[in-house]
C-alpha cells in the first residue's frame, strides 16, 4: 500500500534568483578588466585563467623593461616611420585582444537563466567596460599616428642631403653644420625676412656645440661666385649691380624673399618655400667659411604656439644697463610698445616669449641675438616630457605649421642620439658676430673680402677651441677675472652667458 504523508506538504528548496549571480559576475568582470583571469579562475578554468594571467605581467614587465631598460634606443625608435606603424598595429591588437578578455570573462561567469532585459542590461555594462579599458589605448595608437604623420610631413628632405649611411651616419662627418632660421612673415611685409640666423656647428662625437649668430644687419657682403651674374659687387638687393643701398637696404635677412621670388634661378630644382633657405645656406656656407648641411626654418608667428604647448618658459632677462624690454611698438613709426619685460626670472608664455627673443629697441641687434640663443637653451633644458604627452596633439599641429627642414627622416634616430649628448654633459658655445666682440668685423661697411676673413677665421677659431676645450681656470684666477668679461673675438659657453 502506499505511504501517505499527513501534515504540511514537503517544501521545495528555492532556486537562487538570477540577479544574486549577476551581481558577483559583474564583480568578478570589472575585477578581470585589470588583472586578466581572475574571473576563469572563480570560473574554476585555472588553467586558462592562470595563462591569462602570466600573459599580463609578461606584458607589462616586458613593456616595463623597455622603457627604462631600453630608453636611449627607444627614443631612436619612435622617430621611424616603420617601428611607429609596429606600436600603432600593437596598441591596437592589444586593445581588441583586452576587450575580448572582458567580453569572454563575463561569459564565463554569466548565471544561466537571465531574463532578456537582465541580459540586455548586462551585456550593456560590460561593453561599457571594455571601451573604458581600450579608450586610452585607442588614444595612445591616435597619438602614435598623429607623431609618424607630423615627422614625415616635416622631414620629408629634398634633393641637396646625401644618402644618409644608417649603419653609421657620421662615419666621415666629424662635424654636421645645421642653419637655424627664425622667419617672421608679418602682414606688413612681402614675404618672410630671416631676423634670426644661427650655425649650429655639432662635433658628432661628443655632442659639443658652436652657435654662430649671424646679424640681421650685415650690408652689402660678398656673394658666392655663382651668383656674382647678379650681385658683382656685393649684394645689393634690388637695387641693380651699382646700386646704392639705402641705410636699411641690402641686408642678410633679405636673401630668404630673393631665393623665392626675385631669383628663384639661383636655386634651380627647388620648390617654393625651398629656395629661400638654400640660398641662405650658400650665402652664409660662403661667409663663414662653413659647409651647411641642412637648414631649419621656424615662422616666429607659430613659435608662440610650441612654448605655449609646451607649459611656458622660465628665463633671466637680461638687458643692457637694466633696461626694460618693451613688448610691441615701433619707435621709428611712433607705435608705443603695449608692455614691457622687467630684468629677472621670469615665467613666459608663447607670446611673451616670442617677444623676448624678437625685440630689439630697447638695445640692439646684438643683445637680441645673445638671447635667442639663451631662449633656445631655455626651451631645450625644460621641456617636460609630461606637459609634451599632455598637449601632444596641439604641439604637434603647431610644429607642424611653423617648423620646415631639409633634414631627411632617415637621419633623426641618429639625431636624436646625438641631442641626448647634446644635452646631458656637452658645452654648447657661444659666439656672436659683434663688431664690439670680433676686431675688424663690421656692419657700418660693405662686408668686403677682409670683413668676411674675419669672419671665417672667427668661426673656425670657435670650433677648434671647442673641439679641444683650455683647461679650466684655477678658482683664484676666476675670482679676479670680471664675470662678464670675455677675451677679444672669442665664443663663451653657454652655461656661463645665460
Amino acid at each position: 500500500m502506499a505511504q501517505r504523508h499527513y501534515g504540511r506538504p514537503p517544501v521545495r528548496r528555492s532556486e537562487p534568483t538570477p540577479i544574486a549571480g549577476l551581481w558577483r559576475a559583474l564583480a568578478l568582470t570589472a575585477a578581470s578588466a585589470v588583472i586578466w583571469g581572475v574571473a576563469h579562475v572563480s570560473a574554476g578554468r585555472r588553467a586558462v585563467g592562470f595563462s591569462l594571467m602570466g600573459l599580463l605581467a609578461a606584458l607589462v614587465l616586458g613593456g616595463a623593461t623597455v622603457v627604462f631598460a631600453f630608453q636611449d634606443r627607444l627614443k631612436q625608435m619612435v622617430v621611424q616611420g616603420f617601428w611607429l606603424n609596429l606600436i600603432i598595429a600593437g596598441i591596437l591588437l592589444l586593445a581588441v585582444v583586452w576587450a575580448l578578455v572582458v567580453i569572454r570573462s563575463f561569459q564565463v561567469v554569466r548565471p544561466p537563466g537571465l531574463p532578456a532585459g537582465m541580459r540586455f542590461v548586462s551585456g550593456a555594462l560590460v561593453v561599457i567596460v571594455a571601451l573604458m579599458v581600450c579608450t586610452p589605448l585607442v588614444y595612445a595608437a591616435n597619438a602614435t599616428y598623429v607623431l609618424r604623420d607630423t615627422l614625415s610631413s616635416i622631414f620629408s628632405g629634398d634633393r641637396s642631403g646625401a644618402k644618409v649611411n644608417a649603419s653609421n651616419p657620421w662615419k666621415n662627418r666629424p662635424r654636421i653644420n645645421i642653419l637655424l632660421l627664425g622667419g617672421d612673415g608679418g602682414k606688413d611685409r612681402s614675404g618672410i625676412r630671416t631676423d634670426s640666423m644661427t650655425v649650429a656647428s655639432i662635433d658628432t662625437k661628443t655632442g659639443n656645440t658652436v652657435l654662430l649668430s649671424l646679424p640681421r644687419a650685415l650690408r652689402r657682403f660678398q656673394v658666392p661666385p655663382r651668383m656674382r651674374s647678379v650681385w658683382p659687387n656685393g649684394y645689393t638687393g634690388d637695387y641693380g649691380p651699382n646700386g646704392t643701398c639705402p641705410e636699411s637696404a641690402c641686408l642678410l635677412n633679405e636673401l630668404y624673399i630673393q631665393g623665392e621670388k626675385r631669383h628663384p634661378e639661383l636655386e634651380p630644382g627647388y620648390k617654393k618655400g625651398q629656395r629661400g633657405p638654400h640660398l641662405l645656406e650658400d650665402v652664409i656656407g660662403y661667409l663663414t667659411g662653413l659647409n651647411m648641411d641642412y637648414y631649419v626654418l621656424v615662422n616666429l608667428d607659430g613659435f608662440k604656439d610650441i612654448v605655449d604647448a609646451m607649459g611656458g618658459v622660465r628665463v633671466n632677462v637680461k638687458t643692457a644697463n637694466g633696461h626694460l624690454l618693451p613688448i610691441g611698438g615701433d619707435p621709428a613709426r611712433g607705435i608705443p610698445p603695449s608692455g614691457y619685460l622687467k630684468p629677472g626670472w621670469h615665467h613666459l608664455d608663447g607670446e611673451h616669449a616670442l617677444w623676448y627673443g624678437r625685440t630689439r629697441h630697447a638695445d640692439d641687434d646684438f643683445h637680441r641675438m645673445d638671447r635667442q640663443k639663451c631662449l633656445m637653451k631655455d626651451i631645450a633644458d625644460q621641456a617636460d616630457p609630461q606637459k609634451v604627452v599632455t598637449h601632444f596633439e596641439k604641439l604637434a599641429n603647431a610644429a607642424k605649421h611653423t617648423i620646415s627642414t631639409n633634414i631627411p627622416a632617415a637621419l633623426l634616430p641618429a639625431l636624436v642620439k646625438l641631442s641626448g649628448t647634446v644635452k646631458h654633459g656637452a658645452d654648447i658655445s657661444s659666439l656672436s658676430y659683434d663688431p664690439l666682440k670680433i676686431p675688424g668685423f663690421h656692419t657700418d661697411r660693405p662686408a668686403d673680402a677682409t670683413i668676411i676673413e674675419v669672419m671665417r677665421r672667427a668661426a673656425a677659431d670657435a670650433i677648434a677651441k671647442s673641439a679641444h676645450p683650455p683647461a679650466a681656470p684655477s678658482p683664484t684666477a676666476t675670482a679676479r677675472r670680471n664675470p662678464g668679461a670675455t677675451s677679444s673675438g672669442s665664443s663663451v659657453s653657454l652655461k656661463n652667458a645665460c
